[in-house]
């Protein structure tokens, strides 16, 4: 198991997952959260977006791709999901935010989102009739 701060990302890089490059320039290097490349798509990022910051914990473990987003002043909306999930994923990858049972639900953060995309496995999507 790879562990950034209190995060547990799951094992470490597994170089067989094709995940669009990750924003290294933004990669939290130093202190508890810190990382480096050489984990592969795990670590932590803190990536400016107009005024303010975005803090993400981004992994590949355990058979998914993951990417948790938080903003310190209020949860992260459609637009700037769609922001992080370009800096991640590719624009073809389809990745999905999970609304659990309430039974299984976790909540660490307040104002946290997470994208998800299970590896080696094509996310079903609905007519694109049906979405728009």
């Amino acid at each position: 198991m790879t562990t950034i701060g209190w995060y547990d990302i799951g094992t470490s890089h597994d170089p067989g997952i094709q995940q669009e490059p990750i924003p290294n320039d933004y990669r939290i290097q130093g202190g508890i959260l810190g990382s480096t490349d050489e984990i592969g798509n795990n670590g932590a990022f803190t990536i400016p977006f107009e005024s303010f910051i975005f803090h993400v914990i981004a992994s590949d473990g355990m058979g998914w791709e993951h990417v948790s987003v938080s903003l310190s002043h209020r949860t992260p909306n459609w637009r700037e999901m769609c922001f992080i999930k370009a800096l991640f994923w590719d624009g073809e990858d389809v990745v999905i935010q999970y609304h659990p049972k309430k039974s299984e639900s976790v909540n660490r953060y307040e104002n946290c989102l997470h994208l998800w995309r299970p590896v080696g496995q094509e996310i079903p999507t609905p007519p694109k009739e049906l979405v728009g």
